[in-house]
């Protein structure tokens, strides 16, 4: 099958879609597929890498240049070549190839959501709403659509504007290994970076500290079991800038209470991080899908969340829930419940930990990428023999 996989540009900001472009690239390539990656090339914003007008400069190489290139070249294209939006975010190319067999994957509706006003903590200016319309109005015009949980799938249909033909569910699947690493080489490694940890664990939560990551509710959390403890165990935050309003939330972390802020942490010193929790604290706001959640079982670390979609379809029974704080939620109340929890969790029998950890690390072998490259081939393959230019023609299946 040759497959041409529109990914977001270098020069965005963005660090999941690309990974996510590169897994199925790799993967499809590696069985046997030939794929070609088309992205806007950075020609305006190469001379305006930075400042105000940075951001604009890239929408003339996105949405002006790109789309030229893109009409030319499709010409080109054989007849049976497959079109992949790796991102519904890429919308506005999809009237360019909505003439050939087309599939879109979509992560997450929060954004959209936001621009139409459902989302009172995250208001959107004019402008953010005018852009994600504009989206909207792209990817709308596809047929074919892969959603990363039924949440996603829910708010496709509620708010997308889309008419599918078909829109299937297919859980990702982590594109980077996770697996546990044993206590003394997790702690050695974290020993060699000038990273300490107490004989009883610590507890962790990895995050950019978007307005859904609700880090602030985790550091009120964490000031109501510190202020339990007389030795409580330390909170990681990776990744998590200290903001005003996180500095602000620190005031309230009593004296024995320890926050770490972690930068730059590789993806082997994150491992030992998730081997050494003993909690990992994830109680979002909202979720596309919540890949550290998966990322944290997969190496035996229980995890903390949110009892809202997608997070309860992600985490599993063995998951620990909170409820949802919403925007006029007692956030002292919801900090008082978390934090009994999270000692509930704490206090666990040796037995009852082990067997826990066990089932984290079963229940993230379903987020296997193997599992979600052969269902994404398997629809690809259903959207080719639906397309009219391939009636009739029979796809060859992907090896085994």
């Amino acid at each position: 099958m040759r497959i041409v996989l529109f990914t977001h540009p270098s020069f965005m900001a963005s660090q999941s879609m690309p990974r996510f472009a590169r897994m199925l690239q790799q993967a499809y390539q590696a069985l046997g597929h030939e794929v070609e990656v088309w992205s806007p090339t950075a020609r305006v914003h190469a001379w305006v890498p930075t400042g105000r007008l940075s951001k604009w400069a890239g929408y003339i190489d996105q949405y002006l240049l790109f789309p030229w290139w893109v009409r030319r070249d499709v010409a080109r294209e054989p007849a049976d070549t497959l079109f992949v939006m790796a991102d519904q975010a890429l919308g506005p190319w999809v009237p360019l190839v909505k003439h050939r067999p087309l599939v879109v994957h979509v992560h997450d509706l929060l954004a959209l959501r936001s621009a139409l006003g459902e989302v009172p903590q995250n208001p959107t200016r004019f402008t953010g709403r005018l852009y994600q319309r504009y989206i909207r109005r792209g990817f709308a015009q596809a047929q074919h659509f892969i959603c990363i949980s039924q949440r996603t799938r829910d708010d496709l249909l509620r708010v997308g504007g889309v008419v599918p033909v078909t829109c299937e569910v297919v859980h990702n699947g982590l594109n980077q290994r996770f697996a546990r690493t044993p206590a003394l080489e997790a702690r050695s490694l974290l020993r060699h970076a000038g990273l300490s940890v107490p004989a009883d664990g610590l507890l962790l939560h990895v995050s950019g500290n978007q307005w859904y990551k609700n880090v602030i509710g985790i550091l009120h959390l964490y000031a109501v079991y510190a202020s339990t403890q007389a030795e409580p165990l330390p909170l990681w935050l990776v990744g998590v800038p200290q903001t005003d309003a996180v500095r602000a939330a620190l005031a309230d972390v009593p004296a024995q209470g320890q926050v770490h802020f972690l930068y730059g942490v590789d993806h082997a010193l994150l491992q030992a991080a998730y081997s050494l929790a003993r909690a990992f604290v994830f109680p979002s706001l909202a979720e596309g899908f919540g890949w550290p959640i998966v990322e944290a079982q997969a190496c035996g670390c229980p995890v903390i969340t949110t009892d809202d979609a997608p997070m309860n379809e992600i985490g599993g029974p063995h998951t620990i829930y909170l409820p949802l704080l919403g925007p006029r939620d007692d956030m002292t109340a919801w900090a008082i419940h978390g934090a009994r929890a999270l000692e509930a969790l704490l206090n666990e029998s040796a037995q009852a930990a082990a067997e826990r950890t066990e089932a984290c690390v079963a229940w993230s072998r379903r987020f296997e990428p193997e599992r979600a490259i052969a269902r994404y081939l398997q629809i690809y393959e259903g959207v080719m023999a639906r397309h009219p230019t391939n009636a009739g023609h029979a796809l060859a299946r992907s090896p085994s």
